[in-house]
């Protein structure tokens, strides 16, 4: 039986919301309550309905995280672009596994660690914005690069990448912060890509087409 537990605090709301749309949302919420008190019903029902969809789309729900020696879990919702041996000189020294994880505008867009560790160096890139799903993307497009290293020495590296909708990163953590797996650290307002590097004896137990949680899903097994 597999053991699990909690690596943020669970939320004290039935539906919590990332405080990151809170400014969106009240906004939306103001011009909706202004076009009802003028009784203008059809911009207001819009309203209402634009108001509900940014609120579903900073949804922040709670996540129990598996527990295990070496597991890494998905940093994002969505789904598995690819999982491929490379060597990569921007994100990792030498051979390692990368697996993207795409997330589409319906996904939670909330970002967790994808295993315990510290934060060694935080890397942001100001790029461009073409489509998150072409491979260009990872080194093209806006980045920010997370870099953690685990108790054990393995190295692990995560990046967020911006897409044609996404043009807003946040990034919440710094270095010398020590994180645990499953831990809130940032998100991708509306939607984007996640990008994992994991040593080249990492173990995946994903492939591409499978739909993964942040926190809750596991990608594979440091070895």
């Amino acid at each position: 039986m597999k053991q699990y537990s909690w690596s943020d605090p669970p939320g004290q709301f039935a539906f919590p919301v990332e405080k990151a749309g809170y400014p969106v949302i009240l906004a939306c919420a103001f011009i909706t309550a202004v076009f009802a008190l003028l009784e203008l019903t059809y911009p207001a029902i819009i309203g209402i309905i634009v108001t509900l969809s940014i609120c579903f789309f900073f949804r922040d729900p709670d996540r129990i995280i598996p527990n295990g020696a070496g597991v890494v879990v998905s940093p994002a919702d969505g789904k598995i672009l690819y999982v491929s041996k490379t060597d990569s000189q921007h994100f990792y020294e030498g051979p390692c596994i990368k697996i993207s994880i795409f997330m589409s505008v319906f996904n939670v867009h909330v970002n967790r660690v994808p295993h315990e560790g510290e934060i060694k160096k935080i890397r942001y890139f100001p790029g461009k914005f073409v489509s998150a799903n072409l491979d260009k993307a990872s080194l093209e497009n806006e980045h920010n690069a997370v870099f953690l290293e685990t108790q054990e020495g393995f190295q692990v590296c995560f990046v967020q990448v911006a897409g044609l909708i996404a043009r807003r990163i946040i990034c919440k953590v710094q270095k010398g912060d020590v994180l645990l797996r499953g831990q809130r650290f940032g998100l991708i307002c509306f939607g984007s890509r996640l990008d994992v590097y994991l040593p080249a004896d990492f173990k995946p137990e994903v492939s591409a087409g499978d739909k993964v949680l942040a926190g809750a899903s596991i990608l594979g097994k440091l070895i």
